[in-house]
């Protein structure tokens, strides 16, 4: 996308901040992810639509609403209610908004705002390249069902927040922030890269195993005339 670019399809049913964003340094010639993906500079600010598989994705049948502006608590680092450790313990039936994702072992620690579905359902890109967000229309990290967050991997610019996505390694950590002060902690199992039209939906958005989070960015080959990405890479924890 510029990291998150094009349409992030999502199927059915599945702030400004003080604080300043954290993403890691990149040593002094380490770009070759950049060029082994033929990155081509994209427009700032770019914001059309990230295609996450081919069908919306929304809450189903539970309705509670999303706040628009979460508060800025930072959260403490207890893994109680909600926590997305483990295989579903702790999953509550509601929880409190998102506001900052942290990755240790990518050097990542950001905002998490909330992102809005267009009118073919598929999640719009976070504006900033230095944040990351969520979709509010689906479960808020560490309640029963798969939670998304997507963020850019690159921009005209250079690395953007998701760019060092693709080293993360199974039994990485990744915490989720609340608004309550709570934090929601998942473990990376693995990383899977799909082109854009043939995402499984079923095996990335299905969850039966109570709390799990994908994170989303772009990869694979750039499209120079679509000026886009052709794959989507896609870290699964729970």
């Amino acid at each position: 996308m510029s990291g998150v670019a094009s349409a992030v399809p999502v199927p059915s049913g599945a702030m400004s901040g003080v604080v300043p964003e954290s993403v890691a340094p990149v040593p002094s010639g380490d770009m070759s992810g950049v060029a082994s993906e033929s990155v081509a500079p994209v427009p700032h600010g770019v914001g059309s639509p990230v295609p996450l598989g081919g069908t919306p994705l929304g809450k189903g049948a539970r309705s509670a609403p999303v706040s628009e502006s979460p508060s800025d608590t930072r959260a403490g680092s207890g893994t109680g209610s909600g926590s997305g450790t483990g295989s579903g313990t702790g999953v509550a039936a509601d929880v409190a908004n998102p506001v900052r994702l942290r990755v240790p072992a990518i050097g990542v620690s950001t905002r998490v705002t909330p992102l809005r579905l267009d009118a073919k359902g598929r999640l719009v890109a976070p504006e900033r390249f230095d944040r990351v967000g969520w979709n509010k229309a689906g479960p808020e990290p560490g309640e029963q069902g798969v939670a998304v967050i997507a963020g850019h991997v690159d921009s005209a610019t250079g690395p953007a927040v998701f760019y060092r996505l693709r080293q993360l390694r199974k039994g990485d950590r990744v915490h989720v922030d609340r608004a309550d002060g709570s934090t929601a902690t998942f473990v990376v199992g693995r990383l899977a890269r799909y082109p854009k039209s043939r995402i499984p939906n079923k095996e990335v958005y299905g969850s039966g195993r109570g709390a799990e989070l994908r994170l989303i960015t772009c990869g694979g080959t750039f499209d120079r005339t679509r000026r886009s990405y052709r794959d989507n890479l896609i870290v699964f924890a729970r």
